[in-house]
């Protein structure tokens, strides 16, 4: 199966104590598309300038994205750039350019709008809804989402997320979103407003998934070498969507795998700036990793065992 994702393509400049890069590709439907390319075909719709760098959209061509809804406008590509301290969970934006991003509106080719796997990266709820219209009934729409749209559009956001079956969130957003401590009571209200799936991302403290009445608890892949967190949770969600679509199914098991598949490709978008470390990322080094998150979390308990 293969996944339609719009969203925000961009170049980045980021400093963390572990290094900087600038005018680095970026944007919510790059790194999903990146992680998620590795398991099935992506599809992009978004917009750049006339100054984005065609080495970049050869890079997603080379991992199989079809970039076809891909628009150039005349004007420069949106801008992002930020920095983190030693806590890498924290980001200070410095400046938000938007350019040619302000005025988009993703207009869905015919050929895209039956696809059956949508993912609603990060922009806003209105642009969202209005993707929702021109889509055939996907088997499965999933919403991402940020504090910015929390605080300004909440309305808009509210009835974006009645209408999609799975929601993506960080404990932060959640937090605020719901106004309750608990990730757990936030989770279940969320699902009270329609997503019957809700995943809350916790950074390198793991994820929580909560698929209908059952609740999935995944821990954080201890990494010795950090360097920059920006994409880490676009990453999670392209590998969390990109292996539903890939194994074509949406029971408990299959989501319980895709959140360890999500996290390992967030684990590695971690390790270097941009998608740098998904340029050179083999199958083989996802395997071993997703092996690591099974030996990180298993362990037997026999009946003599109890107490």
């Amino acid at each position: 199966m293969s996944i339609l994702v719009v969203g925000s393509i961009a170049l980045d400049s980021v400093a963390t104590p572990f290094g900087k890069a600038e005018e680095a590709l970026g944007g919510s439907a790059v790194h999903f598309s990146a992680s998620a390319s590795f398991f099935s075909k992506i599809h992009l719709v978004g917009v750049v300038g006339d100054d984005f760098p065609e080495k970049e959209i050869e890079f997603l061509k080379v991992r199989g994205v079809d970039c076809s809804g891909i628009k150039i406008e005349k004007g420069k590509t949106f801008r992002w750039k930020g920095e983190y301290g030693f806590d890498l969970n924290v980001a200070q934006t410095i400046e938000t350019h938007l350019n040619v991003f302000s005025d988009f509106a993703p207009q869905i080719p015919g050929a895209l709008r039956e696809k059956e796997f949508l993912f609603l990266a990060n922009i806003h709820p209105k642009l969202q809804l209005d993707v929702l219209q021109q889509v055939k009934r996907p088997k499965l729409v999933a919403l991402d989402t940020m504090n910015f749209w929390i605080q300004g559009e909440l309305e808009a956001l509210k009835k974006v997320i009645s209408k999609v079956d799975l929601m993506i969130i960080n404990e932060g957003e959640a937090r605020e979103l719901t106004k309750e401590a608990s990730l757990l009571k936030a989770a279940r209200l969320i699902q009270s407003w329609g997503p019957a799936v809700v995943v809350i991302k916790r950074g390198e403290y793991g994820a929580l998934l909560l698929h209908k009445n059952d609740i999935f608890s995944a821990p954080g892949l201890p990494l010795e070498s950090v360097k920059d967190p920006t994409g880490a949770g676009d990453s999670f969600a392209g590998g969390f969507m990109g292996y539903l679509a890939r194994k074509n199914s949406l029971d408990l098991e299959t989501m319980k795998q895709a959140v360890i598949v999500g996290s390992a490709m967030a684990s590695f978008n971690v390790e270097d700036f941009s998608c740098r470390r998904l340029k050179n990322l083999t199958m083989a080094e996802i395997n071993q990793r997703i092996n690591e998150f099974k030996k990180l979390s298993h362990f037997e308990w026999k009946h003599s065992d109890n107490f």
